[in-house]
């Protein structure tokens, strides 16, 4: 392994005028497919665990959504096509004398995740769930050894520290639209997305939150709702900026033309908007134009040997860990793996650092890093990590 240390001149993100940052909702169709993603591979972990003692070869991260089509009105209207759910992927089925049933156990975990996190959803009725989860490719299949941990590719994975104030708000505001004000207000839908762009020291949010039709019995409502939440998100703008922020909620509205940002269920993959894993958040939550990042989706991959998820958190994780020891404005952290060559052992870990210094006690926090690497596994099957 060979790790190099250099200081990168460039200006940091919280000084740079213009900054673009996006969160996708855990509702988003694209935040779906993930969660599917991921929770399915959740659920083979703990059968392979269950019945084998150890977790076997699979990867299910290529889950596509297609969009149905419904006719929402206030009040309360109707789905007219359920959305089109289709679950791919590598998993191993047979293993010495005995076969597991990975599509039956995948669609459970689908059915069963739907129900969970999408109140106006059915997942019986709203959705069509599909499996075409197949056995993989021998070579892969004989690459991977849950005991001896080699990388079942070659792949990149990236992280960064700290996150900007910006970053910081993007991402609690969405999870305050989701999880608080959604308590108290019966019309928000799961799918919210939040976009915030700062220039210099104005920052602008535009909301995009899917209203669930049947608590808006007509237009007064609607809007007042909205006026309501809009006031509540700058509120809570205060508690991470003292910077001028501007806030807009589902600005494609045209109420004189009758357009309200409308749906049965709460999510937009009711009516026409697709999904696919890796479009969406990367691992800390958050889409970062203004930063580099791995284009490898976390989701669904198997959380043993892969290194497109475990190097993306543990890349995060070391940029966090440089960041505590160290008076530095912010670093970033690349690491590459070798098909075959074990997880612990990447073939480089590029770390680079800005706006401070750094020595060689940076060396043993990536070593320290990669030693619990096996330790990752635990902390996704006990749904300590999300990885979107």
């Amino acid at each position: 392994m060979k790790i190099t240390v250099e200081s990168l001149d460039r200006v940091p993100v919280e000084k740079q005028r213009v900054e673009i940052v996006e969160r996708k909702g855990v509702g988003h169709p694209d935040s779906v497919a993930d969660g599917l993603a991921e929770t399915v591979s959740r659920a083979l972990c703990k059968e392979y665990l269950q019945h084998f003692g150890y977790i076997l070869h699979h990867n299910t991260d290529e889950c596509q959504i297609v969009g149905g089509q419904s006719q929402p009105s206030f009040g309360g209207g109707v789905i007219i096509e359920p959305a089109y759910i289709l679950l791919v992927g590598r998993a191993t089925a047979l293993f010495g004398n005995k076969r597991l049933p990975i599509r039956a156990i995948a669609v459970r975990a689908a059915h069963e995740y739907l129900e969970k996190n999408f109140r106006n959803l059915s997942a019986d009725t709203d959705v069509i769930i599909d499996c075409k989860i197949w056995e993989g490719s021998q070579d892969l299949k004989s690459v991977y050894d849950p005991r001896r941990r080699l990388a079942n590719d070659t792949s990149v994975g990236v992280g960064y520290a700290p996150l900007s104030e910006t970053e910081k708000l993007t991402l609690q505001m969405e999870r305050y639209i989701n999880i608080n004000l959604r308590s108290n207000y019966p019309e928000i839908g799961e799918d919210v997305k939040v976009m915030s762009s700062r220039v210099e020291n104005k920052i602008n949010i535009t909301v995009a939150i899917a209203m669930v039709d049947k608590h808006i019995p007509d237009a007064d409502h609607y809007i007042s709702v909205k006026e309501e939440i809009a006031g509540e998100l700058l509120d809570f703008a205060k508690k991470f900026t003292e910077k001028d922020v501007s806030l807009a909620i589902n600005t494609a509205d045209d109420y004189e033309k009758g357009v309200f940002y409308l749906t049965v269920t709460g999510l937009s993959m009711e009516n026409g908007d697709d999904g696919s894993v890796g479009r969406g958040n990367r691992i800390n939550g958050l889409i970062t134009p203004n930063r580099p990042a791995s284009m490898e989706a976390a989701a669904g991959k198997n959380p043993v040997t892969h290194v497109g998820k475990l190097y993306n958190i543990t890349a995060t994780r070391i940029a966090q860990d440089i960041v505590k020891n160290y008076d530095v404005e912010e670093v970033y952290v690349k690491m590459l793996s070798q098909i075959g060559k074990p997880v612990t052992d990447p073939l480089v870990v590029g770390i680079s650092v800005v706006g401070g210094n750094i020595d060689s006690g940076v060396e043993e926090i990536v070593k320290q890093r990669l030693e619990k690497i096996a330790e990752i596994k635990d902390e996704i099957l006990a749904g300590k990590i999300t990885v979107f």
